[in-house]
């Protein structure tokens, strides 16, 4: 039947994360670091809203933009978070974030367009770019930057055929942020060489001691920005399926008619719950949220504690819920090092290479899970570790 697969699908390689969660679900015992899922239960109130709309019987679509209520407080979240200016009607609720990202590359990548994607990054872009017709280009972001992307490497990568970049900060898996002053930086090169911002800030309200700086803020970007958020992280709302993209008129047109024809709208009960984890505040810590981020934190001193302890060297993550470790004084790769762990001591880790060329030599931990199991899988990573020196 390979006759009937499109060329493109087939040269596709399996998530690099799903391989070993998958590994995991069949080994008993086993401790996943790998999946970035949190490990909170979404508020109740906000299943409550869910079971509500159930017993009232909404379960017909939604216009295909999204309930009305629901595009208004996210149009209101986003200005008084996030100080960003968005429209209800230049706004799309998405089956996740990851159909937005896929929006927003199919509404504006033609065949060989570069896209620019800072790596190490999120399994699903080069994949996306790719089923695009695009040409996905990794720019290196090192860890003596922070993982921050530089202009210099930036202006470094930019061809006659680049088209636009796709930025995710705080970043996954790295855990880095970048500063407003850091942002406006890379504002200034991608205003100057006329390029289309992909912004994916799923991680926005997680971050630890400096709050998040979107680049759609800084002057003249904005017109130039697809802007896409969600509900799964910091809400707890990995399995609603709800996300949420918001893009210059143009733009916003082009991926209202593939969102029509593709999705048609997003699940109507998980609708109805994100309007009621959007509608007990802005200006004031929604306290979920703050809860979670607490918990999060008190996590990632402890991760970074215990690499210490271990031996291994890791940038100081500043967002998100992942630490990303070297591996390379153990004298093996990121690939050679998950495999190891998860065979001799059952514990799960990602290897960095899943998330682009430039992570070889690290793996991912998530952090997103009790202080009972990571302690338990620090307890066998060094017993690994002290087996392969």
């Amino acid at each position: 039947m390979r006759k009937f697969v499109n060329q493109k699908a087939s040269l596709l390689e399996p998530s690099g994360i799903r391989k070993f969660f998958d590994i995991v679900q069949s080994e008993k015992g086993a401790i996943s670091l790998g999946v970035g899922e949190p490990d909170f239960v979404t508020p109740w109130r906000v299943r409550a809203a869910a079971i509500t709309a159930l017993q009232k019987g909404y379960t017909q679509y939604t216009g295909n933009r999204g309930l009305p209520a629901l595009l208004e407080l996210i149009s209101r979240y986003l200005f008084e978070r996030f100080s960003l200016e968005y429209s209800p009607k230049n706004i799309i609720v998405t089956v996740g974030g990851s159909e937005a990202i896929d929006l927003a590359l199919r509404a504006c990548v033609e065949r060989g367009d570069e896209i620019l994607i800072p790596d190490p990054a999120y399994v699903s872009y080069a994949p996306l770019v790719s089923m695009s017709d695009g040409k996905p280009v990794a720019v290196e972001c090192r860890e003596e930057d922070n993982f921050a992307l530089t202009p210099a490497l930036l202006e470094k990568a930019i061809t006659k055929k680049t088209k636009a970049i796709i930025l995710t900060y705080p970043n996954n898996p790295t855990g880095a942020i970048m500063t407003k002053e850091q942002v406006e930086a890379i504002a200034e090169v991608l205003i100057r060489r006329d390029l289309l911002v992909i912004t994916d800030e799923i991680y926005a309200e997680l971050t630890y001691g400096k709050k998040h700086f979107s680049i759609a803020q800084v002057p003249g970007m904005k017109e130039r920005t697809v802007h896409i958020g969600g509900f799964s992280k910091a809400f707890a709302m990995t399995g609603w399926r709800l996300g949420f993209v918001c893009a210059p008129p143009e733009i916003d047109d082009a991926m209202f008619k593939i969102h029509q024809y593709g999705m048609l709208c997003a699940p109507v009960m998980s609708q109805y719950a994100a309007v009621e984890a959007l509608k007990d505040g802005f200006s004031d810590d929604f306290a979920t949220v703050a809860e979670m981020r607490e918990s999060y934190d008190k996590r990632r001193k402890f991760v970074l504690h215990s690499l210490k302890e271990i031996g291994l060297d890791c940038f100081v993550p500043q967002g998100a819920f992942y630490a990303f470790p070297s591996v390379v004084k153990t004298g093996l790769d990121g690939e050679a090092f998950a495999n190891g762990l998860l065979k001799s001591r059952k514990v799960a880790v990602v290897p960095g290479s899943a998330f682009g060329q430039f992570g070889k030599n690290n793996v991912r931990i998530s952090y997103a899970v009790s202080m009972n199991s990571l302690s338990e899988a620090f307890d066998r990573t060094a017993a690994f570790i002290k087996e392969i020196r």
